[in-house]
């Protein structure tokens, strides 16, 4: 049996929720998401609540301005009411197989999450990006909210590319991986998926993205399997007292993303005109 980490004489069979340690009834603290030990106990940010509001989202904002700085853009070139979908800022930076493979254009891999079709399409997707923004990023720091958001985006597109052929554009990618970043956090924290209402914000994204036309699946579920990855690397390498291999495990899988994505583009290289 294991013994308490404070007093090496006396076995416990119970850890500390937060840390993992082994904990003696005198070391135990309890608190809303189980016992803690006196270190774990003190610290006031992670006991009760997923967000600190005193923390200011800064990154959270700083994507936002700048989807909306290009969404501008973009729409300048026409004014609002036309399709800019073809105009040379989205022709320069919109996700599709040949502009990777035929042209070596891997800033496409991210460029293309900062381009949006509409109003209707940026609305949404800074809507959920201001929404999950001002309850992650608080908890789990800046930098690691845009490692995270950067991750889910190159394993957005590498889905996209995957999925089909077609030109995409948009955040979606890097916004459904927030959501599974948040369900890691949320799970890894004590609280419930499905009652914060993350669970059910997955479930009916995921139901719009197989049921309505136009919508990317393959970047939507790229995204979420890259994002909740990088949420569990991150909590992991933290729980362990080791952040830093948090931000190489995420980097490892931006690696394999564009990897993939190059892969992809490539196999099917043969088919362009």
């Amino acid at each position: 049996m294991a013994t308490c980490y404070r007093h090496p004489s006396r076995e416990t069979g119970v850890s500390c929720s937060n840390c993992g340690r082994p904990i003696c009834p005198d070391c135990m603290t309890s608190t809303p998401v189980g016992m803690r030990c006196p270190e774990c106990a003190r610290q006031k940010t992670t006991v009760k609540r997923l967000r600190e509001v005193a923390t200011v989202p800064r990154v959270t904002y700083a994507l936002i301005a700048l989807n909306v700085i290009v969404f501008l853009t973009e729409q300048g070139q026409f004014g609002f009411g036309s399709s800019g979908v073809h105009g040379k800022v989205v022709a320069e930076g919109i996700l599709y197989r040949e502009g990777i493979a035929g042209a070596d254009q891997y800033y496409r891999l991210v460029s293309s999450g900062f381009l949006h079709e509409n109003l209707l399409h940026i609305g949404f997707n800074m809507y959920l990006l201001y929404l999950l923004g001002m309850m992650l990023e608080p908890a789990i720091g800046s930098a690691r909210f845009a490692t995270i958001y950067f991750t889910s985006l190159l394993a957005g597109s590498f889905g996209a590319l995957l999925a089909t052929p077609a030109p995409t554009l948009g955040a979606s990618g890097a916004i459904f991986g927030l959501m599974g970043a948040a369900a890691v956090e949320l799970r890894a924290r004590g609280f419930s998926v499905m009652q914060s209402g993350i669970g059910g914000l997955i479930i009916l994204n995921l139901v719009l993205s197989f049921t309505l036309s136009g919508i990317s699946v393959g970047a939507h579920i790229g995204g979420l399997i890259g994002g909740a990855l990088a949420g569990l690397a991150i909590r992991t390498a933290d729980s362990r007292r080791v952040p830093a291999l948090g931000f190489i495990a995420c980097l490892a899988i931006s690696a394999i993303s564009v990897a993939g994505a190059i892969a992809v583009s490539q196999s099917t290289a043969s088919g362009f005109a």
